[in-house]
């Protein structure tokens, strides 16, 4: 049997028939395969931690080796003992892997593992050597998970298709030869991260699991925010690294370009979650984060698109001018409040009503008129009428308490 590209699972082999890895064992394994299987490109994987499991006095080779690129090791906090990076990179170089491992969990999203050919199994009998032979994954109960939730993922890309070409493309139907318009319906649109056709486009050449450029935009509390092309896509902290990161900042730098992987879709709001390789979980359903995060890209866009639409701009025109109107109008003076008169009916005027003299009081006293006394003056005369005393009986007595 003879393949292009052959991916080995080291630290599978390494640690076939024994409790702790061996790096011996790895080698004469690889060694082996090569003479056997032709000549193959060889990638040997071990996992983050296989240099700290070998014997002390295998350390130095190792890490020889791992320096002249002979042994590959996934990043730091990859999830699944770094067979997702394995099996990517076979995915990638559609390559051969080489494990007695079936990948249970990751049945659902490599379903090219159960093709003929792709897997190899490989067992150290003694007094003969290593036998390789073709195998088929083995399903049990976390490969059933594993292909509901891939099963469930599809479904919600497909669904996420429908929702955004249903917004595209809007079917109207043409109003008969004198029939009234009916009133259109207004439904209420969601806000969305994204437009519908950049969605659409986007999942139609980027499926869950694949890996994408995207150029690093801004930074959030709990992320960044990446661009691959008309599209704003959002890295939480938990893609970013295991454990997850304080900050962003600390492992992104704005305005660079970095891979991600996509790991999940909100087809409701046109989002997408994106994740470091080998860090993130492609599960399709995004996480809290992403989904707070894509709803604020939401509400920004609508902001900005309600900003830039002509109505938004003629109101803003109608107004100002009309503040300016009402500024170089003159000023009226507001009316005196009060009782408003009446218009006066048509017609004569009416007459006046003849107004009552008021009694006038005496500028002298009547025993000074007779006797031809002295005229005094109005304050004079008020005084001594007030200090007479049948004035002073006929004034009204004050209330005492």
């Amino acid at each position: 049997m003879s393949s292009g590209h052959i991916v080995v699972d080291g630290s599978n082999l390494a640690t076939e028939g024994r409790t702790t890895p061996s790096l011996a064992q790895l080698e004469e394994a690889v060694a082996e395969m090569r003479r056997e299987l032709g000549e193959a490109e060889v990638t040997v994987v071990v996992d983050a931690s296989f240099a700290h499991r070998i014997d002390e006095a295998e350390r130095p080779h190792f890490e020889e080796l791992a320096a002249a690129g002979a042994l590959v090791s996934p990043p730091a906090g990859a999830v699944g003992r770094g067979d997702a990076f394995l099996l990517r990179i076979a995915e990638k170089v559609s390559g051969v892997v080489l494990s007695n491992d079936s990948f249970q969990e990751f049945h659902g999203e490599h379903p090219w593992l159960f093709e003929h050919g792709r897997l190899l199994g490989a067992t150290r009998v003694p007094g003969v050597g290593w036998i390789f032979v073709a195998r088929s994954p083995v399903r049990g109960p976390r490969s059933q998970v594993a292909v509901r939730e891939a099963a469930r993922a599809r479904k919600q890309v497909e669904k996420a298709i429908a929702v955004a070409t249903k917004e595209v493309v809007a079917p109207t139907r043409a109003p008969r030869a004198g029939a009234k318009a009916a009133p259109a319906k207004t439904t209420t649109a969601p806000q969305a991260a994204n437009d519908p056709m950049t969605f659409i486009s986007f999942i139609a050449d980027h499926p869950l699991g694949g890996e994408i450029e995207a150029l690093v935009e801004v930074f959030s509390s709990h992320g960044a925010v990446a661009r691959v092309g008309e599209l704003r896509a959002y890295v939480p902290l938990s893609g970013l690294g295991d454990p997850a990161p304080r900050s962003a900042r600390g492992i992104l730098r704005k305005g660079e370009t970095r891979r991600f992987v996509v790991t999940a879709l909100d087809p409701y709001r046109r989002g997408v979650e994106l994740a470091l390789p080998g860090v993130g979980v492609v599960s399709g359903h995004p996480s809290e984060e992403t989904v707070a995060a894509v709803v604020k890209m939401a509400r920004n866009r609508s902001a900005k698109s309600a900003a830039r639409s002509p109505a938004s701009s003629a109101r803003a025109a109608g107004s100002t001018g009309a503040k300016v109107a009402k500024r170089a109008a003159p000023r009226k003076s507001a009316p005196r409040a009060g009782r408003a008169r009446a218009a006066p009916a048509e017609g004569p005027p009416p007459a006046k009503r003849p107004r009552a003299a008021a009694p006038k009081l005496a500028t002298a006293t009547p025993a000074a008129q007779a006797a031809g006394g002295p005229r005094r003056s109005p304050r004079s005369a008020r005084r001594v009428a007030e200090s007479s005393p049948v004035v002073r009986a006929a004034a009204p007595r004050k209330r005492t308490r």
